[in-house]
């Protein structure tokens, strides 16, 4: 009788994505097979996605499959396929932005895409389901820093309403088909193979050619800055502690007293200041960047925060990773992939 281990199966959607890509070259390199799961869509550089899929099928434990999660029997057939230990649910329509000019496509991939999904969740049931929400979903909310057990009812985008929706839906189905969930809440993810349209990537790219920045609330507002390896890790850890009903980890959980399901916010709980933000990237470019100060877009928020408590107490875990040891990281990845 063999004693050699079964590898364990993941599916995630998303794999060419920034954050689907990283987690799933962690997940590889602990030995997991890995199905991947991505459209492929415009809505930035898709060459860049084929670069994060390259890298990715380098793997022989990795699979990949071209699809929208719109497309309901494709995504079914991929369940049925992967047989999958666990689902991460990472992609998504993202961009705050970008909702303002085109909604109808967060309500398709946000909406209707994650309701598939939850449906081969549904069928198959896996040990655990993870998926992807932002800390857009606390909108209006002054008091910080945030707290899973915070209302999150003032989204200022249909951006952040869609994540909260799919945190209502998936709720629902860890209630009825007592499947354990964990929504995670992301806090500005940055860091090497970055998404175009994220802050420090236009910042980086804009400074090498010699062009202005431009720079919104005046520079005035705060993010909690989290590095893209401290994420995969809380993603990796919480991976391995799926909810169970009437099992909180303390006061402040997030648990649901209806089922096996709980919000995470993954999050250092150290903001910094966007005007320290590009500081920290001149530093690391040794360059001075012009900078255009504009006022705070509509859906922005002034500052965000994070409280870690949770993701500690649940994987004796936090986001640690200064922002000028994160930047530099991203800058020698940026010159080494664009040869600057």
């Amino acid at each position: 009788m063999s004693d050699i281990a079964t590898p364990r199966k993941a599916l995630i959607t998303g794999t060419a994505g920034f954050i689907g890509f990283h987690l799933a070259r962690r997940l590889l390199a602990d030995g997991w097979l890995v199905t991947g799961v991505d459209g492929m869509t415009p809505y930035y550089d898709v060459s860049l996605k084929e670069a994060r899929h390259a890298v990715l099928a380098r793997s022989n434990a990795f699979v990949a499959h071209e699809i929208m999660l719109e497309d309901d029997g494709a995504l079914q057939h991929v369940f049925d396929e992967c047989a999958p230990d666990v689902v991460v649910h990472l992609a998504a329509q993202a961009g705050v932005r970008y909702s303002l000019e085109n909604p109808r496509a967060y309500v398709d991939a946000n909406l209707v895409g994650t309701f598939n999904v939850m449906e081969g969740v549904r069928r198959l049931k896996p040990r655990h389901f993870l998926l992807a929400s932002t800390s857009s979903v606390y909108g209006a909310n002054e008091a910080m820093p945030f707290r899973e057990t915070d209302r999150a009812d003032y989204p200022m985008t249909l951006y952040a309403a869609t994540k909260k929706a799919t945190e209502a839906m998936a709720h629902s189905y860890a209630h009825l088909w007592s499947l354990p969930t964990t929504a995670f809440r992301f806090f500005t993810v940055y860091g090497p193979w970055g998404r175009p349209d994220m802050a420090l990537f236009k910042f980086v790219r804009a400074t090498l050619s010699g062009e202005p920045i431009e720079v919104y609330g005046e520079g005035r507002m705060e993010r909690d800055f989290t590095y893209i390896d401290d994420l995969i890790e809380a993603i990796a850890r919480l991976i391995e502690t799926p909810p169970a009903a009437g099992e909180p980890c303390g006061a402040f959980d997030s648990l649901s007293p209806a089922g096996p399901f709980r919000v995470v916010n993954i999050g250092g709980g150290q903001p910094v200041g966007l005007l320290a933000f590009i500081d920290a990237m001149e530093d690391a470019l040794d360059l001075k960047a012009e900078r255009i100060m504009l006022p705070m877009q509509k859906g922005d928020v002034r500052a965000t925060s994070a409280a870690p408590d949770l993701l500690e107490g649940l994987t004796g875990y936090k986001p640690s990773t200064p922002v000028g040891e994160g930047v530099r990281r991203f800058v020698e990845w940026y010159r080494d992939h664009y040869r600057t």
